[in-house]
């Protein structure tokens, strides 16, 4: 049985690779797992439930396969290489086209929502660890809303996935703009306590200006 429940969810995230949310079906999915269509039904009781149960569990087997080298991350321009060599594996591989087409799905379909983040927030785990460590210690720490970073991060690496297939070159001077950043923020770091008292005075004043 737990063999069965394993082919399908690789069966569903093989079919959103290959034909996407719109060609999901039961059908589509019971063939690809090489079972019987009623089994879906059986383990699952609906589609939804299936392709929500597929995308946890293929977020949970992806997230491990880069635990080691997110807790190896010591900067920010570190992160943005293995966010890099990331983004490209996962493409490579179709897992960040599975992501968005849930997402996609997700707009017509409420009940996939919930999975949909889920899946999205085994990545922000990692990412915000990551960015807790790296920017301790740096003039940015206490102005930035980590959580938020690591989340609209996250979201970046998904939208770059449906924004390099219209403009590739876009897409990766988008990611040169982030190291640009990351160089700007180690530059800074590497100018000693003074200039980071400085910037962190003039951070507090123009974030008290917003306020």
């Amino acid at each position: 049985m737990g063999d069965t429940r394993t082919r399908l969810l690789e069966g569903a995230l093989r079919t959103l690779r290959t034909q996407g949310i719109a060609g999901a079906s039961a059908r589509a999915v019971a063939t690809a797992a090489g079972v019987n269509q009623a089994l879906v039904f059986y383990h699952f009781g609906t589609v939804d439930d299936l392709l929500a149960a597929a995308l946890r569990y293929g977020s949970e087997q992806r997230v491990a396969v880069y635990r080691d080298r997110f807790a190896a991350v010591t900067s920010l321009r570190e992160l943005l290489d293995l966010g890099r060599s990331l983004h490209a594996e996962e493409r490579e591989a179709g897992n960040l086209a599975v992501l968005a087409q849930m997402l996609a799905g997700s707009q017509m379909d409420g009940r996939l929502a919930p999975a949909t983040a889920a899946g999205l927030g085994m990545w922000v785990t990692e990412i915000e660890e990551v960015l807790l460590r790296v920017l301790t210690g740096t003039p940015l720490a206490e102005f930035v809303d980590v959580a938020g970073l690591a989340r609209a991060t996250a979201a970046a690496f998904v939208g770059l996935e449906l924004y390099e297939g219209v403009d590739e070159d876009g897409a990766k001077r988008a990611f040169d703009s982030l190291e640009q950043l990351a160089g700007l923020v180690a530059a800074l770091d590497d100018m000693g306590p003074l200039v980071r008292r400085t910037v962190r005075a003039r951070l507090r004043k123009a974030n008290a200006t917003e306020k």
